[in-house]
């Protein structure tokens, strides 16, 4: 048990960061696009007072296969979401505060309810009134803030810092600094309420414990909550307590049923703080993802890749030698003899530590490359310049790309950060154009760009056979009062770099995902295969962009 525990904990926090990785990135700022249902014509209109790209028409039936991806994309969201958090919900069971109260709960059901049926029907209820609790509070988010408004939070640089500061206090708050606790007084009223009997004290009770076990429960619940929102799903937050209440539920009416397996359970000690304060590491980790997401969408150019990892290496090293027991807090009494699942987990937290160390000179680091900062910002890069390439700011015809200054192409590729600047040298060099709708805080597009695009096929094509114009939809660089404009789409005000490429993604393609790849014919705009997001299987991608090459090279014959 004490191993399963362990486990969780290392679970928890690859979920929270994985299921944001496993499902297109949703970086559109809503306060600035308003989705309508558009049809080809309208598509296609154009502000007069519109510094716009120039037109592109979506061949015949290529909105229905858009808005087709979209969709499975969301679903896939909402079950990483849902996964995300019913592992959070069994790392929360593990808590102090919960893992001793469940043979205590499980005991007055099966005492009070005199016969196994009457028990197992009030665990039950008890079950299914923790689960009404915690979608109650999903929904309450979403209610609050509303849908554009979570989907505004994935990019806008206060609520992102204001999450790092956040999960740095659970942080605390798991390392034992301080508890994060709800009012004593709503805890008694609760209780009172539950001494009722019937229904309404079972859902009472739940709630009392929902409202007693805060300062375990807080973070992880505070986690779960800040990924759903930032994702931008509407449900997202009511999806993601429904997994956390239903791990929650299931081991009260299991044991409820099975009485004899609280047996097997272990007795309450010095693990269960372990568990805590090993989470309390690994909140801190996920917090820096936020950090950078405001440094890269603000050019602050201070949270490069190597600061990045030179404190996640730091964090696991620590958290490494705390599992060994050499680090201990205050409130912990020593180690005497080191056990074989602290042992174990210890090898793979600092095994893990010593994969990152290559990543200081440049490695690639695959497995974790969607949560890093984009390898362009590695001051020292034995990898990227073993690939060869051309830097954008410094091209073979001696001048330097628009926006070269402050965006920085993946793998030294000849990338355009402009659409109108990249469309013209297309026409000129007579090849298709690669849209690539990327984001600073998209994990996907960073991966794409780290496992998929080096592969040695797929960077020749991106290399040789395509034009790259990479349009960043979450960047807050302000426009030239003469290029700002009010979107004929949404109605909205275009003040920022950001704005433009998201709006112009959402007109034209009626979608608002990251990475979203779009490859058209640059003399009439004509698309030549469906777009596509995140694809991380290199031959799929390679058939992808070859396919488009091929239709290009076929209609100009």
């Amino acid at each position: 048990m004490r191993i399963i525990a362990k486990l969780f904990t290392i679970l928890f926090i690859s979920a929270a960061m994985l299921f944001t990785a496993n499902a297109q990135d949703t970086l559109i700022p809503f306060d600035d696009v308003e989705f309508t249902d558009i049809g080809e014509e309208q598509s296609n209109e154009i502000s007069d007072n519109q510094a716009d790209p120039q037109e592109i028409t979506p061949g015949e039936g290529n909105i229905d296969s858009i808005e087709a991806d979209s969709t499975t994309s969301n679903e896939r969201s909402l079950w990483a979401i849902f996964i995300a958090g019913f592992i959070g919900g069994f790392a929360a069971l593990l808590m102090p505060c919960i893992f001793p109260m469940l043979p205590l709960t499980v005991s007055y059901f099966t005492k009070s309810g005199h016969t196994k049926g009457k028990a197992v029907m009030q665990a039950s209820i008890y079950g299914l009134s923790i689960i009404l609790i915690y979608v109650l509070l999903g929904i309450l988010i979403t209610v609050v803030f509303g849908a554009d408004a979570l989907n505004s939070l994935s990019t806008n640089g206060i609520f992102n810092f204001a999450f790092f500061v956040l999960l740095v206090v659970f942080a605390f708050s798991f390392f034992g600094a301080f508890e994060i606790t709800l009012p004593t007084s709503l805890a008694n009223k609760l209780d009172s309420k539950a001494d009722s009997g019937g229904l309404i004290g079972l859902f009472f009770m739940a709630a009392t414990l929902a409202v007693v076990s805060f300062s375990c429960t807080g973070p992880i619940i505070g986690t779960l909550l800040v990924q759903a929102a930032t994702m931008g799903e509407l449900l997202g937050p009511s999806i993601g307590m429904l997994g956390f209440a239903l791990a929650l539920a299931i081991p009260f009416t299991l044991f409820a049923m099975f009485p004899s397996l609280l047996k097997s359970l272990p007795s309450s000690g010095g693990w269960l703080n372990s568990v805590k304060i090993t989470l309390g590491f690994l909140e801190l980790a996920l917090a820096l993802k936020f950090l950078s997401n405001v440094d890269l969408a603000y050019h602050w150019n201070i949270f490069d890749r190597e600061v990045f990892l030179v404190l996640w290496i730091i964090i696991f090293v620590y958290l490494g030698f705390y599992l060994l027991g050499k680090i201990r807090f205050p409130s912990e009494k020593p180690i005497e003899s080191l056990s074989l699942p602290r042992m174990v987990l210890s090898m793979i937290v600092l095994a893990f530590t010593l994969y990152m160390v290559p990543g200081l000179w440049g490695a690639p680091l695959k497995s974790i490359s969607a949560f890093l900062p984009p390898q362009a910002t590695q001051d020292f890069d034995l990898y990227t310049s073993s690939l060869g390439g051309t830097r954008t700011d410094n091209t073979s015809t001696g001048k330097a790309h628009k926006y070269s200054d402050i965006f920085h192409a993946p793998l030294n590729l000849d990338v355009f950060f402009d659409y109108e600047e990249g469309m013209a040298y297309a026409k000129e060099v007579g090849k298709p154009v690669m849209l690539d709708f990327t984001g600073h805080a998209c994990v996907n597009c960073r991966k794409m760009e780290a496992s998929v695009w080096p592969d040695k096929d797929v960077y020749r094509l991106l290399s040789d056979e395509l034009v790259i114009i990479q349009l960043y939809v979450d960047d807050k660089t302000a426009l030239p009062e003469e290029e700002r404009y009010v979107s004929s789409f949404s109605g909205k005000n275009v003040r920022t770099i950001g704005n433009k490429w998201s709006d112009f993604q959402a007109s034209r393609y009626n979608s608002n995902s990251q990475p979203y790849y779009v490859l058209f014919d640059p003399a009439d705009e004509e698309i030549l295969v469906n777009p596509i997001g995140a694809d991380y299987d290199s031959k799929r991608y390679y058939n992808f962009l070859q396919s488009a090459i091929d239709q290009y090279r076929n209609k100009h014959e």
